[in-house]
């Protein structure tokens, strides 16, 4: 299993009242969604790069 490591995340009202909202779409917890969202991004930036 992977370590986790805990952060403290100031987000502007409105993103994070749209991330809560996509969240409970998703049946995700706020914590699960905001990974979610940034490994999707990790991945498709890797994808990005090992194209030619």
């Amino acid at each position: 299993m992977d370590e986790e490591k805990r952060i403290t995340l100031r987000l502007p009202a409105n993103l994070h009242s749209w991330l809560a909202s996509q969240a409970k779409s998703a049946r995700r917890s706020l914590n699960s969604e905001i990974v979610y969202r940034l490994e999707v991004g990790r991945d498709a930036t890797k994808a990005d790069t090992e194209s030619p």
